[in-house]
């Protein structure tokens, strides 16, 4: 069983038996919980191809499970206190003599914690540790492996077990991050950028497409580094393994999450023009818009390029869906500065927006500012932002009622079986909105495409019929 604590539903991963596994701990059932983002779960997904590989099983409950495997995230405070809070509990709700180990970013930088919290715990893995799962789990001393790698790039070799619904799959091209923002840990949880060869990346989209996958989703820190390490300019390198990629004939997809505004070039908007493979769809991270902030960010960008750039999409792109994150309460900012922000989406419309308040990270240069904002500000900001964003996407969203569009419907919903659930070309998994199906009688397949009526609207959601 996988538990991916990106939203609240799991995923069985199976797979038959390769192998035999040493039973000197007492059983062979695994169960995974992946915390935080895509490029952690793709990490899951190798860890649980190689245990798969070596003959253990998914187990389908966590009471059920021999070995408790905690993928952490350790980006933010929040998301440690989270990591701790599941390990606490898998702990707390595992069978007796069943082995919980952690791996993954907060294992990186706070294995000692995690250790003070749960010395009952079996095993440590950093985050550049993935293939020592199998020791991990069949050791029978408690131990830990962090090494200095800090991050993974799987390779052809290396088996990978998939946990999405088979329609889709993440392609992680690239790890580690040469930015230096100053709010972010992840050069130093996650090391400096290292890019996939363009002819592993070939090869993984070969096997993807193969295995029935029909919508890649392109993963990394940053899209437009990958390269950079390899001597690319720019966004170039990203543009030619785009090409690259779409050298293959076959009928699939490409969705593009993280690209920075400075990145997203005339170049790369010719080639989503030319070919509609590559989904009209862009995760632009933008933090902020007013410049001064920015700057204190260490943000590469400023108002008229990020206003700019996204005037270029609209008019390039009439349907591309841009979603982004912002942040509120980073130190210093102003009232005004924060009203800046709230006009800003107002007067220029985004179709998705994950908004977030400044975590003081230690270790950042952002934490040794003055002018830290009090918590009780940034959560005021926090709820003022979002419920105008909620406001203009639902006015937003009524625009598409009567229309008609293509939706990948996925399987039903989960409040109740009487309903469906799907997503157009411009709604992301686990992060966007998603369309629900009240009347799916044409429905032969989840997985594929159907043309929908949108009849009616609720908050992020748009509901309608399959015609």
């Amino acid at each position: 069983m996988l538990k991916v604590i990106q939203n609240t539903e799991p995923v069985v991963a199976k797979k038959e038996r390769t192998g035999s596994p040493d039973f000197r701990l007492g059983g062979n059932k695994v169960y995974f919980i992946s915390l935080g983002c895509p490029r952690n779960l793709v990490d899951t997904e190798v860890m649980i191809g190689l245990l798969l590989q070596a003959g253990y099983e998914a187990a389908q409950l966590l009471e059920e499970a021999d070995f408790i495997v905690i993928n952490t995230c350790g980006f933010l405070e929040s998301s440690r206190q989270e990591s701790l809070d599941t390990i606490g509990d898998s702990i707390k709700n595992r069978k007796d003599g069943a082995k919980v180990i952690a791996t993954g970013c907060m294992v990186q930088t706070h294995s000692d914690l995690i250790r003070s919290h749960f010395p009952e715990i079996h095993y440590l893995l950093g985050s550049g540790d993935v293939k020592e799962i199998l020791k991990a789990v069949e050791t029978k001393e408690s131990g830990n492996i962090v090494s200095d790698a800090r991050s993974f790039i799987e390779m052809g070799e290396v088996p990978r077990t998939l946990s999405t619904p088979k329609h889709y799959a993440y392609l992680k091209i690239a790890e580690g991050c040469r930015k230096r923002c100053a709010f972010c840990k992840i050069p130093t949880i996650k090391g400096p950028l290292k890019s996939k060869s363009v002819e592993q990346i070939k090869k993984e989209v070969d096997i993807l497409v193969k295995s029935g996958v029909n919508e890649l989703i392109l993963i990394a820190q940053d899209l437009g580094d990958w390269g950079k390490d390899m001597g690319f300019k720019g966004s170039s390198g990203l543009v030619e393994l785009l090409k690259a990629i779409l050298e293959d004939t076959r009928q699939f997809h490409l969705r593009l999450l993280y690209l920075y505004p400075d990145e997203i070039t005339d170049e790369l908007i010719a080639l989503m023009k030319a070919d509609k493979r590559i989904l009209p769809y862009l995760d632009m991270p933008i933090q902020h818009i007013n410049d001064t902030v920015l700057k204190a960010m260490r943000r590469t960008t400023d108002k008229a390029q990020i206003t700019s750039t996204l005037t270029k999409l609209r008019k390039e792109i009439p349907n591309i869906s841009i979603r982004t994150s912002l942040m509120v309460g980073f130190p210093g900012e102003t009232e005004e500065q924060f009203a800046e922000l709230c006009q800003f989406i107002t007067d220029i419309p985004l179709d998705n927006v994950g908004i977030f308040t400044f975590s003081k990270e230690e270790g950042t240069h952002a934490a040794t500012l003055e002018n830290q904002i009090p918590e009780e500000v940034k959560q005021a900001r926090f709820k003022t932002l979002s419920e105008l964003q909620q406001k203009l996407v639902r006015k937003r969203s009524k625009q598409f009622i009567g229309k008609k569009m293509h939706v990948t419907v996925e399987g039903y919903h989960p409040e109740s079986r009487l309903l469906m659930r799907g997503r157009h070309d411009g709604q992301c998994p686990e992060i966007d909105g998603s369309v629900i199906i009240n009347d799916g009688r044409k429905v032969t397949a989840f997985g594929k495409k159907y043309l929908v009526e949108i009849t009616d609207v609720s908050d992020y959601d748009l509901i309608g019929r399959v015609l």
